[in-house]
């Protein structure tokens, strides 16, 4: 079990050194839950998250949605459509800050 979080390691092995249960990435800051839109580059996935943002001139809620890229560890590959539980973790490239923890559904 992840440290602070209620998440169960997968149950498969894997030998990546950027993977938060098997290698020696540690996980902080914000936890978000998202879409995988895109998983065609190696290892990493495109989460998309969507929000609801108050309009008070309109006095209505608009739809807003944002994308990251995450780290996608062999034990969990997270394939386009699956839901997933992304966490901040250091800088991995220049747009990956992410990494995938969860898949939860």
């Amino acid at each position: 079990m992840m440290v602070g979080m209620e998440i169960e390691p997968p149950k498969e092995k894997c030998s990546d050194p950027k993977c938060p249960f098997h290698g020696n990435l540690s996980v902080r800051g914000k936890a978000l839950e998202g879409v995988v839109v895109s998983d065609k580059m190696a290892r990493t996935v495109t989460v998309e998250l969507e929000r609801m943002r108050w309009v008070a001139k309109y006095e209505r809620y608009e739809r807003r949605t944002s994308k990251y890229h995450a780290h996608n560890p062999p034990c969990i590959s997270a394939k386009a459509g699956d839901r997933v539980k992304i966490m901040e973790c250091r800088r991995l490239s220049k747009t990956k800050s992410f990494v995938v923890v969860q898949k939860l559904g």
